[in-house]
């Protein structure tokens, strides 16, 4: 007769993740899973729930605050585990960096007054739209700009997860805006 092997008993791990005066929910902190290679992050009001298997380690981790890891119990009673997580700031002193690429503040200066640099001019040409637009994309994107996409781009992952995505023909108040632009002639073919 051939021994059946058990399947694992998965039990759902749910909880609220607080700051470490529990004053705060902390949104976006990982929770994974690393032998499995899945995880979840919590909300925007710091709950979570990630199905585990007994035995497991679940890693909580956030920029700026300690991760801390709990292993599921091998006899859980029930089929769920809720718990409330305080995390701690994880304060790390660097030492000051000072990025400069002159050795001396008189080379730098140096530098800067032996650059040609043409002076353009400002007339209607060359800040026509065309050319400014060709100058727009050419230009690489700034720190700032990377950064906003990136957090667009996470925030739209976010409300995708957990609410529709709004649909402006549903939406009143663009119908409206829409209807006054054809009244007072904002979409005319006069141009």
């Amino acid at each position: 007769m051939a021994q059946e092997t058990q399947e694992p008993k998965v039990v759902q791990l749910s909880g609220i993740i607080l700051n470490a005066d529990s004053t705060n929910a902390i949104s976006g902190v990982n929770v994974y899973v690393p032998k499995k290679r899945r995880g979840t992050s919590s909300n925007q009001f710091g709950y979570f729930s990630l199905p585990v298997v007994p035995g497991d380690s679940v890693v909580f981790s956030f920029v700026g605050l300690k991760k801390q890891s709990l292993i599921v119990p091998d006899d859980p009673k029930g089929d769920k585990i809720s718990l409330i997580l305080t995390m701690v700031e994880d304060e790390i002193a660097l030492s000051e960096v000072e990025v400069m690429p002159y050795p001396t503040e008189e080379e730098f200066k140096r530098a800067v007054l032996a650059m040609n640099v043409e002076e353009m001019p400002l007339d209607k040409e060359s800040l026509s739209p065309t050319l400014l637009l060709k100058w727009a994309e050419e230009m690489p994107a700034s720190s700032y700009e990377n950064f906003r996409s990136f957090q667009s781009g996470q925030m739209q992952q976010i409300q995708d997860r957990y609410g529709p995505r709004s649909f402006p023909l549903l939406n009143p108040f663009a119908w409206a805006k829409f209807i006054k632009s054809i009244k007072g002639g904002d979409l005319s073919n006069d141009d």
